[in-house]
């Protein structure tokens, strides 16, 4: 489909739909799932383990083929735990797994298909140990590229750039874009520009749903029940 053929009614009705399954099925699997967190067909986020915490205003996006997925191995004394700040935008097919503990900032991006994990999972000579872990943290404003790989004991500075499929073994810097495997300095950031952050956009939550819902009711106003159902049921070029 190239664009949505439903009635702003039913739009409106699926999006209500999704915060009351966020509100009872998916909220209570969390420590703490901070107030405005938007989550695209929540069905497909999986949550294993605790404590996970998600601050304010998150944006977590999933779909059925390209499941969210947030893990804590919580099965021994001291177990592990994932803390992320507010602001966050988590694409398709994010997972993020810990052993002992990782924390991410206020208005990170975490890219489709990128991997954060503390812990190795196995040993190198004794495969049945669970292997080294050490504690990732990422900071404020990251961007975390497509399909990029966080792996155990990295800190990684405000405002850096990790590029696509990026495998990130050693610290980064502030203020630094980093790509390539190992993951390797390609770009210093200008630290005297000023950033805009995912929460410039949320300064005002409600005036931000306002305009999104004038938009919808533009794009949508058009839309019939019948319409919908023949684009579902006998699609043509175009739609």
């Amino acid at each position: 489909m190239r664009r949505d053929h439903r009635p702003y009614f039913l739009k409106k009705a699926d999006q209500k739909f999704q915060k009351l399954y966020v509100k009872y099925y998916l909220r209570p699997h969390f420590e703490f799932l901070g107030k405005g967190a938007n989550v695209m067909k929540p069905w497909n986020v999986e949550v294993f383990g605790s404590p996970i915490e998600i601050g304010d205003f998150a944006t977590i996006i999933a779909t059925s083929d390209n499941k969210v997925r947030f893990a804590v191995w919580s099965n021994f004394e001291g177990g592990g735990k994932i803390k992320i700040g507010k602001y966050s935008l988590i694409c398709p097919g994010a997972r993020i797994t810990a052993r002992l503990e990782i924390t991410i900032g206020d208005n990170c991006m975490i890219a489709s298909h990128a991997y954060i994990t503390d812990s190795d999972w196995h040993g190198i000579y004794n495969r049945i140990d669970l292997g080294k872990s050490l504690p990732v943290r990422i900071k404020n404003n990251v961007w975390i590229g497509d399909s990029a790989i966080i792996c155990k004991g990295v800190t990684i500075g405000d405002n850096s750039i990790i590029g696509a499929a990026a495998v990130v073994v050693d610290d980064v810097e502030e203020n630094t874009v980093v790509a390539g495997n190992p993951a390797k300095v390609i770009k210093r950031l200008d630290s005297n520009e000023k950033f805009i952050t995912r929460e410039n956009w949320f300064s005002e939550p409600s005036k931000l749903s306002r305009e999104f819902d004038e938009i919808d009711r533009m794009l949508l106003e058009k839309n019939t029940i019948v319409t919908w159902l023949r684009s579902i049921f006998f699609p043509t070029k175009g739609d």
